[in-house]
């Protein structure tokens, strides 16, 4: 999947992967996708939340052996 810009959140439990999502898409423009590597398995949970709740759109989460990775439109 396209992606314009990646942060990698592996190793850290929430709420970081949200913290540092909401860091990342603050310098993004609208329509970018940003693709966020994650172990934490509540991150599913909470970065579907986090985007709920700012209009930002999951375009898909996938897990690839024992990480995550989090495709994040910026609304």
């Amino acid at each position: 999947m396209h992606f314009d810009q990646q942060i990698d959140t592996r190793g850290t439990k929430c709420p970081m992967p949200v913290l540092k999502t909401k860091k990342a898409l603050a310098k993004m423009q609208a329509g970018e996708v940003l693709m966020v590597l994650a172990t934490d398995p509540a991150s599913v949970a909470d970065l579907a939340q986090f985007a709920a709740q700012t209009g930002h759109k999951i375009l898909a989460q996938e897990k690839l052996q024992e990480e995550w990775h989090h495709y994040i439109q910026h609304k």
